[in-house]
């Protein structure tokens, strides 16, 4: 069985400003209503959630796609082993779910989601 993409994420130094552009070009619903403070967006009509997160001012910003996987920290752990990196270990976030980030041998990230938020499994 594969695991499914469940989530993106857009990370960027401007998030107020590519949310509005986003909701005014797509009509999509971006709320905040979360312990994060997190911008989550309802794209609507059956397609997939996602996200804006700040990025530090230095940073470029760029898009993320989130997997959902059974066990973040034994998904860790492959990756590794296959010549990947790890951006962010494994992560308790306050909802409960479990995220990590990585990035594969050629350097693209990629998050690792476990728990309710990855409703794909």
């Amino acid at each position: 069985m594969s695991d499914p993409v469940v989530q993106w994420q857009i990370v960027t130094t401007s998030p107020d400003s590519v949310a509005a552009f986003c909701q005014k070009l797509f009509g999509w619903t971006i709320t905040t209503n979360n312990a994060l403070a997190y911008r989550e967006v309802e794209t609507g009509n059956g397609g997939t959630k996602g996200g804006i997160w700040p990025a530090p001012p230095e940073a470029h910003s760029f898009v993320q796609l989130f997997v959902s996987v059974g066990d973040v920290t034994r998904s860790v752990e492959q990756a590794v082993k296959l010549g990947g990196r790890v951006i962010v270990p494994p992560t308790t976030l306050p909802d409960g779910d479990t995220m990590a980030i990585i990035a594969d041998p050629n350097g693209i990230t990629f998050g690792l989601m476990q728990g309710q938020a990855a409703s794909g499994r």
